[in-house]
């Protein structure tokens, strides 16, 4: 039997992303997708993985672009 957990869409988003291998999270907070950024600051870090609070839309925009360019699988 497979095993079911029920959760919020901005929550889905967190756990496909990892799921997929994203290795790290630039994300802006902003309403509303506040709960997308309140999900990967608790689950990322004690995987290991990268969350990083921007200044900025444009500055996570940035990041993506630089972590990308560098073959890793990030996201904002």
């Amino acid at each position: 039997m497979t095993e079911r957990t029920l959760v919020q869409g901005n929550e889905a988003v967190g756990w496909g992303a990892l799921s997929a291998g994203c290795e790290a999270f630039f994300g802006y907070p902003i309403t509303p997708q506040n709960s997308v950024i309140e999900w990967f600051a608790r689950e990322f870090p004690p995987r290991g993985k990268v969350f990083l609070q921007t200044p900025s839309e444009t500055s996570a925009i940035m990041m993506v672009l630089g972590g990308a360019a560098t073959g890793k699988r990030v996201m904002t």
